[in-house]
């Protein structure tokens, strides 16, 4: 057991201004999130803090992370589109997700009545990163650039070089960010506040 872990669980993630306070999400599922960490590590799993957040690896490579949301909490997995889900626990986190999917919970019971499964999970998960395999990606080119932005883009070609250099899974984070937004306004208000951060070559999460 990691002790950064046993902080993470004490104080919470400090990804927010929230972090340390008893509205970190973290405290709503304080005892859910204790019992996914015990079945993960019954696995054999190494735990190591990623992102401010429980990450459980085998052999260097990230097999799951144990989340908390405001709702709930889950047990993420990397590569949980390519798992075999007989009971169907698996659910992608949003309807552009093409590789993680998350097991949730709400209560201790329910993550003890599903722990064969998960267990099932993680050992499937480890064999499969064993195994090479990888999830066929979409390309960035297959994601619609809102016209707000490439009209901000067609008039800045410093903006333009800097979102252009930026890796492809940070393009796609800007573009899925800005085409959530239903009305005009606020795509054009989540550019503006963007700009800084593309230009100065960061992802949309990064610090």
């Amino acid at each position: 057991m990691n002790p950064k872990i046993d902080q993470y669980l004490e104080i919470g993630c400090g990804r927010c201004a929230l972090g340390g306070t008893p509205e970190c999400k973290v405290h709503y599922w304080t005892e859910p999130l204790k019992e996914l960490r015990r079945i993960v590590l019954s696995c054999g799993l190494t735990e190591e803090l990623k992102w401010g957040m429980p990450c459980y690896t085998s052999q260097g490579k990230n097999i799951a992370m144990v989340v908390a949301f405001k709702e709930n909490c889950a047990l993420s997995f990397f590569k949980g589109a390519l798992l075999k889900d007989p009971t169907s626990l698996l659910q992608a986190p949003g309807e552009n997700s093409q590789s993680i999917r998350l097991a949730r919970f709400t209560a201790v019971a329910d993550i003890r009545k599903r722990e064969s499964a998960l267990e099932r999970l993680l050992r499937d998960a480890v064999e499969l990163e064993k195994s090479g395999a990888k999830v066929a990606l979409k390309d960035v080119s297959a994601f619609a650039v809102p016209a707000e932005f490439q009209s901000t883009l067609d008039g800045s070609p410093d903006l333009k070089k800097a979102f252009d250099a930026l890796t492809p899974g940070r393009r796609k984070a800007y573009l899925l960010h800005f085409s959530a937004a239903k009305q005009a306004k606020t795509r054009q208000s989540r550019i503006e506040k963007c700009i800084p951060q593309i230009l100065a070559g960061k992802g949309i999460d990064d610090r």
